[in-house]
């Protein structure tokens, strides 16, 4: 159970927030200041929520001083300028006052989930100059993506990362901007595939209040919450070409207009971007603009799958066995012969991230001092060749509304390929979600894992 400590002065809004969160199942403390605060030790916290104004010192104050807690900011001015201050100085996030309840739950969730996979990443390694560098491995390949970055991050241009999912696209983008003139600044990371595609444009450049059905407030936009520093695009390749053309005029001319709004602003924005999706053949097809790949692809650094980096991956296996150890204290626990020899060979098709769940799995199911290969649970597909799984079409059309059949007579990752291929033509990502009861980024990470390639809708969202 996770747990948060809210900063805010005014009780009637410190009590309700806590009763919100405690419905949900999360563990809460309460602050009336920064100097309480500090009392209650907020490092140990796995998210600190303040007020931007306090009695006494600002909320943002304990963006440094609650470290390594996230922290996110709640602001009720109609000006967002301090938010976004606040975000350059290394808030998580913000949220606007009055806040809707759905909007802060999910907020909170998405910092708290963020958050999670960060720790559970290797920790820093040295390189030769001393640096830290958030990457582990030594093998030809990766020789060459140190070197690229090295010589990269400096220049201030746009990269464009490619790698399969689960190759640490990311940890690549938090080394271009460490090792950039930029590394003072925010550096913003952007899951496209995890927002819906009606707010990815408003999340991105920001709206002004009444521009569309539900925008109560004024917002800024993560574009230019990123001015002066780096801004991450993961998984581009879902961006929809409404956006597309947005980030296209970024890029181009450096402006942004909110929507609803006449006035742009300037923003000096570094972007990085990051697929596992050939966009060279998606703007073939009409999925992704031509002239934004072009302007996406001034630097290109690939990422080498899990299985082509030779004995990297006994040392990545050793730095996340340590860390899931110590999450479980088990710590003393080794690998056997055997299991190293199966994690050699085998395949990843999940590449870091699979490693990571076979290793807690080892962790958990291991009785002795040794992990052995069948605590991995890997065994029936050790030494395979990866697999790629193509979904056949459905045999009989299903209806929006139809539940899945019976236990037995189809699987459900069965129903959801078969209901996905045969609505995906007439539905949105959105509402394909939403008629399988899942969230977006739920629909996206089934869609990798089962093979089931994406076709775009050709309906355009009206504002």
């Amino acid at each position: 159970m996770s747990r948060i400590l809210i900063v805010e002065d005014e009780a009637i809004i410190r009590s309700a927030l806590r009763r919100l969160l405690e419905r949900h199942d999360y563990r809460v403390d309460e602050a009336g200041s920064v100097s309480d605060a500090m009392a209650l030790d907020p490092q140990c916290f796995d998210l600190v929520i303040s007020d931007l104004r306090l009695p006494g010192e600002p909320g943002t104050e304990l963006i440094a001083r609650a470290a390594p807690a996230p922290v996110l900011i709640m602001t009720s001015y109609a000006s967002m300028r301090s938010a976004v201050d606040a975000l350059k100085l290394g808030a998580v996030d913000y949220v606007a006052k009055p806040f809707d309840h759905d909007e802060l739950l999910e907020t909170v969730a998405r910092v708290l989930h963020q958050q999670g996979s960060l720790r559970a990443e290797p920790p820093d390694i040295a390189d030769t100059s001393g640096q830290a560098r958030p990457m582990i491995g030594h093998c030809e390949a990766m020789q060459r993506v140190y070197a690229r970055i090295r010589k990269t991050a400096p220049a201030d241009v746009t990269v464009l990362i490619q790698g399969e999912s689960g190759t640490g696209k990311e940890l690549v983008a938090r080394a271009l901007h460490q090792q950039s003139r930029r590394a003072r600044a925010a550096l913003i990371c952007v899951n496209c595939a995890a927002i819906p595609e009606t707010l990815i444009e408003s999340e991105l450049f920001g709206h002004e209040k009444g521009a569309f059905t539900g925008a109560s407030a004024a917002r800024t936009g993560l574009v230019e919450a990123a001015d002066g520093g780096t801004l991450f695009l993961d998984e581009i390749g879902e961006l929809p070409l409404d956006a597309q053309a947005r980030l296209l005029r970024v890029l181009q001319e450096g402006e942004i207009r909110k929507i609803g709004s006449v006035e742009t602003r300037h923003v000096d924005v570094r972007l990085i971007a990051a697929t596992h999706r050939n966009l060279q053949a998606l703007s073939k097809t009409g999925e992704f603009r031509l002239d934004l790949y072009y302007r996406l692809n001034v630097m290109q650094i690939d990422l080498p799958p899990l299985r082509e980096r030779e004995d990297d991956v006994l040392l990545i296996a050793d730095v996340l066995l340590e860390k899931a150890c110590r999450r479980h204290e088990r710590e003393g626990l080794r690998l056997s012969r055997a299991a190293r020899d199966e994690i050699r060979h085998y395949p990843w098709p999940g590449n870091v991230r699979e490693l990571e769940n076979a290793l807690e799995r080892g962790v958990i199911l291991s009785e002795g001092h040794l992990i052995h290969p069948d605590d991995l649970g890997l065994s029936e597909a050790a030494g395979a060749p990866p697999v790629q799984r193509h979904p056949t079409p459905p045999r009989q059309p299903l209806a929006a509304d139809e539940e899945p059949p019976p236990e037995g007579d189809l699987s459900l990752e069965d129903y959801f390929q078969h209901f996905v291929l045969e609505h995906q033509d007439n539905m949105s990502e959105t509402e394909l979600a939403q008629k399988l009861g899942i969230s977006r980024k739920s629909l996206w990470e089934r869609r990798q894992r089962l093979g089931i390639p994406r076709k775009k809708s050709s309906r355009r969202r009206s504002d």
